[in-house]
């Protein structure tokens, strides 16, 4: 009898058909017939070019706007280098083309770890699981966690911790722009 695989993306190359344990009922998906689509329907698109510089009052102005009429945004011009945010993509798509004895140094079905891999948030508690592999990362404190994330790919720790930096400033920077746009301190959805 063939071993039961873990991960989707080994699972995924023998199977035929998708298992009924990742089928959702009907009732459980949406209903796309019932979904509104205005024609001006777009995600605000912000460019956070000058925002500690000139453009700063019109940008948050931009933000508090995007934030009161759709409840999110895209934003462009934010400061992450390209390079960086190139790495993250290679180090992922390395990471889940490792063999899966490899990828399974990572895996755990325990929802409270705060590094692994696996496929549903809760399997034990999940009536359908996930068609997904994901590797989840605890970023900050990021001396906290580091040492717990993979070290295959050989530069893994090194970039994803480039890029959880890079993210974690931008999103002080954004919180500090919606607070402005609330008439609030910059500091104080951060405090």
């Amino acid at each position: 009898m063939a071993a039961t695989k873990l991960l989707l993306a080994d699972l995924a190359s023998d199977v035929k058909y998708v298992p009924s344990k990742y089928i959702r009922p009907i009732s459980n998906r949406p209903n796309l017939a019932e979904v509104h689509i205005s024609g001006e329907a777009s995600i605000p698109l912000i460019d956070l070019q000058g925002l500690n510089g000139p453009n700063h009052d019109e940008i948050i102005k931009q933000i508090g706007q995007a934030c009161q009429s759709d409840g999110f945004f895209q934003v462009k011009n934010h400061g992450i280098p390209e390079k960086d945010v190139n790495d993250m993509s290679r180090i992922a798509r390395e990471f889940f083309r490792l063999p899966e004895s490899e990828r399974l140094k990572s895996y755990s079905d325990d929802p409270t770890k705060t590094t692994r891999l696996s496929t549903s948030f809760n399997l034990k508690t999940e009536k359908v699981s996930n068609w997904w592999d994901f590797l989840r990362l605890h970023c900050y404190p990021l001396e906290d966690y580091v040492n717990e994330w993979p070290t295959n790919p050989p530069s893994f720790r090194e970039d994803v911790a480039k890029y959880c930096t890079n993210v974690r400033g931008l999103v002080l920077q954004l919180l500090e722009a919606i607070s402005e746009s609330l008439g609030l301190e910059a500091n104080h959805i951060n405090k």
